[in-house]
């Protein structure tokens, strides 16, 4: 019996460590895009301020993959869904340099719609983690799945920097050429898996509404879009602001880049720290850290006042959304996962599509204060549901 569950435990911890290198090529991909994707819109688009266009329509479309994703998983499971994931992002890539090849603003723009669905289809990866782990094991597993965006944030920029000149004069260009492979190597990946198949239908589905009324979906919602759009919100103007203060390109990557592995380094413990004190006290946590960051955006505007800010932006960010995902599995039965995990996709990416959409004017209109003060009430309103919700019995399931 021993030897059965120690082969079973070796089985499970292959499949997330198998999850966690398919995140990080994912992500990756992401990373490398976001890396590049303001330069090229501001060289390819007549109107100078459509510059972040691309990526706000990125951000779009991982909100609208959120339904179709959860559809996809229900009919064909999660190995299927995760390889037509890979597939589009291949093909945003791919979009991507003909527009460059092209020089066409509008054909670079629809990239944008596969990459962003590509992206959506992989957050699932965090969901499928936690369904292969057991109880006991499952917040370390979500966390170190998420934990793949270390590699990305480390790997998507330096793939950026070697390879631009590959296709010169067309900057770029080898760039999405090669970005184009890394799904590939992930439905390699993906070959050596063993994953859920789609959960049985029930004969009488749970109405969606009952699913999300329980206060452990509310909470999980609430403070996934909090620290994702509040995260997306400050983190787009940071570029700006930095150029605004005379700071050049490489200072402002250097910061981005600094954030981008405080935003999933910490998922080494995270699931530790869940595990100790339970998910709802890491996210409040997390909501401090970011209050914090407002604090110290707001104390000067030097190259350690951005670094700062930015790496408690990310450290808020990874505790209140790992926080929020663990939370997640407690608000639905396996018969009710995916719909539950496509609802709160919609909602956390929705955010994230409005502060895409929004980071920009309001950085144009009223500030960078006003712009960083904006997290405040909304961590206030994290905080508030997260203790609301501790002192309420959970919605029976």
């Amino acid at each position: 019996m021993t030897a059965g569950n120690d082969a079973a435990n070796a089985a499970m911890k292959r499949n997330v460590y198998l999850m966690f290198l398919c995140q990080a090529l994912m992500q990756a991909a992401t990373v490398g895009q976001i890396a590049m994707a303001a330069l090229i819109g501001y060289s390819l688009a007549g109107d100078k301020a459509l510059a972040t266009l691309p990526i706000a329509i990125q951000m779009a479309a991982t909100m609208a993959a959120s339904i179709p994703a959860g559809m996809i998983f229900a009919r064909l499971g999660r190995k299927p869904g995760f390889v037509l994931g890979a597939c589009a992002a291949g093909l945003g890539s791919l979009t991507f340099a003909a527009g460059i090849w092209q020089g066409s603003f509008p054909l670079y723009c629809l990239g944008a719609l596969p990459a962003g669905i590509g992206f959506g289809i992989s957050q699932h990866y965090r969901f499928a983690a936690a369904e292969v782990a057991t109880p006991a094991y499952r917040p370390r597993a979500i966390s170190l799945v998420m934990t793949g965006g270390v590699l990305s944030a480390i790997f998507g920029p330096e793939l950026v920097k070697h390879t631009k000149d590959l296709a010169a004069p067309l900057l770029f260009l080898g760039t999405y050429l090669i970005l184009a492979l890394l799904p590939l190597a992930c439905v390699t990946l993906l070959s050596f898996t063993t994953l859920p198949p789609a959960a049985p239908r029930p004969r009488v589905p749970t109405p969606l509404r009952t699913i999300m009324a329980r206060p452990a979906f509310i909470t999980a919602a609430i403070a996934g879009a909090v620290a994702y759009g509040g995260m997306n919100l400050m983190m787009t103007a940071t570029p700006l602001q930095m150029m605004l203060c005379g700071f050049g390109i490489s200072a402002s990557a250097t910061v981005i880049q600094i954030h981008a592995v405080a935003m999933y380094a910490p998922g080494f413990v995270t699931g530790r720290l869940i595990a100790r004190f339970g998910a709802r006290r890491v996210i409040a946590a997390g909501a401090v850290l970011n209050i914090g960051c407002v604090g110290v955006a707001a104390m000067g505007e030097t190259f350690a006042h951005f670094g700062v800010a930015l790496m408690a932006l990310g450290l808020g960010w990874n505790f209140m959304f790992v926080g929020a995902t663990n939370l997640l599995a407690e608000a639905h039965r396996p018969d009710e996962r995916v719909r539950a995990q496509a609802a709160n996709d919609f909602i956390v990416f929705g955010t994230v599509a409005c502060t895409a959409f929004a980071s920009g004017a309001i950085h144009a209109w009223a500030g960078w204060a006003a712009l960083t003060l904006l997290l405040v009430p909304a961590m206030i309103l994290a905080l508030g549901v997260v203790t609301f919700s501790r002192h309420r019995a959970l919605a029976p399931l």
